[in-house]
């Protein structure tokens, strides 16, 4: 008894990308753009999870928000919790709608409108890029300053009242010789090879006694979310164990608080930036074609729906890190 195989073409029943099946009613290129966008909302998901499951593990420790986001262009020395980042997520979400109306715009074929609402949501988009690199900037440069201890806890220091004091405002220079570490002192291989502090440990503790008004505060967080105020006795005994002086935050130290939440923040934002970025560019390179008539010939503006897709999705995406790192 023989078994009999066949095989039969069904091209006209397969999706070769065409136009003459369509499922879900969407074109080829629009089926590709949302698998990306799937797939890449996966990537985002992990990162959050596992920002959320680290915040979760070090409640105790993690910083505020209110107190780590406080600048505004323009605006040195005053306090604006929030304010700059809330500006900055507002511009990105009107940076959509200008999509949806460029979207729209080339439904009806309007060449020009389709050209002055991609240019509003490329200036968009390049505020928003432009803001966050001068948010990083502030991340890393610091504010205020803070001691870390041998055990690898942060100490800040403020005033009776709970005001934060900088570091520039009671450290004390001592006539000390302080030497960075370089590759050509053949001290490369070490793992404090980096560029010095403004201020020693010594100049520290010197300007804290010489200031008996300052007291240290830790980053352990108290039932009421406010980081824990030692008393005068107790500061001076946490501040003799100092090793390091924090300024900024980088991948390894963070003056803010716990050292994970700047790991995440330089990864997860600057992720999401490079994402606007490479947005940014697309749209530039499809409002040139729309000025030269591109989709103009082809009787079509899919491209440029296609494109608004990823823009909103970069848009969502940014709404669920702000609420993430900013807001909860």
């Amino acid at each position: 008894m023989e078994a009999t195989v066949t095989t039969a073409n069904n091209d006209e029943k397969t999706w070769g990308g065409g136009h003459e099946i369509q499922p879900l009613g969407s074109s080829y290129g629009k089926m590709m753009m949302w698998f990306f966008i799937v797939s890449d909302a996966l990537t985002f998901s992990g990162f959050l999870g596992a920002y959320g499951f680290s915040r979760f593990k070090f409640i105790e420790t993690w910083p505020l928000a209110d107190e780590v986001f406080t600048h505004f262009p323009f605006m040195h020395g005053v306090s604006a919790p929030m304010y700059y980042v809330a500006l900055m997520t507002f511009i990105l979400i009107f940076s959509s709608v200008t999509m949806v109306l460029a979207v729209d715009a080339g439904h009806q074929l309007k060449k020009t409108k389709v050209a002055v609402y991609m240019f509003l949501t490329i200036i968009g988009g390049l505020i928003f890029v432009g803001s966050q690199a001068w948010e990083w900037k502030n991340f890393i440069k610091g504010e205020y300053g803070a001691v870390e201890t041998h055990g690898g806890s942060l100490l800040q220091f403020v005033k009776a009242d709970g005001t934060r004091v900088a570091l520039a405002d009671f450290a004390v220079k001592l006539p000390e010789q302080r030497e960075a570490l370089t590759r050509s002192k053949t001290t490369w291989f070490m793992e404090d090879a980096q560029s010095l502090p403004t201020y020693s440990v010594a100049e520290i503790q010197a300007g804290f006694k010489a200031h008996p008004e300052l007291l240290v505060r830790t980053e352990t967080l108290t039932k009421d979310k406010k980081k824990t105020v030692l008393s005068r006795e107790e500061s001076a005994a946490r501040l003799s164990e100092a090793k390091y002086v924090v300024e900024g935050a980088n991948l390894i130290r963070n003056e803010y608080g716990n050292k994970l939440f700047a790991d995440f923040f330089f990864f997860i934002t600057g992720f999401h930036g490079f994402h606007v970025f490479s947005g940014v560019i697309i749209n530039i390179i499809i409002f040139f074609n729309v000025l030269l008539g591109t989709y103009e010939k082809r009787r079509s503006y899919e491209m440029v729906e296609k494109v608004g897709l990823y823009w909103h999705f970069v848009d969502l995406v940014w709404v669920f890190v702000f609420t993430v790192f900013y807001l909860v």
